[in-house]
């Protein structure tokens, strides 16, 4: 019972959860630019696009792969990192 209630933390940490909710947020609006009449307007055609690469191929992996300073994953426990 004892491991049991060692695992019940989560493995990311207030820093994953803000990058995370960040990149839904950056998500979230490069779809709605994406659908703003006309279809060949700056927001729809060049604004949208990059929002959305962003969030998908450089927030979204910054929240998943960030780490505290000392270089472990956030909640990480230490006695499992030197085993």
């Amino acid at each position: 019972m004892d491991q049991a209630s060692k695992h019940t933390e989560l493995p990311f940490g207030r820093r994953n959860w803000i990058l995370f909710g960040a990149s839904l947020a950056i998500i979230a609006l490069g779809y709605v630019l994406l659908s703003i009449p006309p279809a060949d307007g700056f927001l729809s055609l060049t604004a949208a696009p990059i929002l959305l690469v962003s969030g998908y191929c450089v927030v979204l992996p910054a929240a998943i792969l960030a780490r505290d300073s000392e270089g472990t994953i956030l909640g990480a426990d230490e006695d499992t990192a030197s085993a």
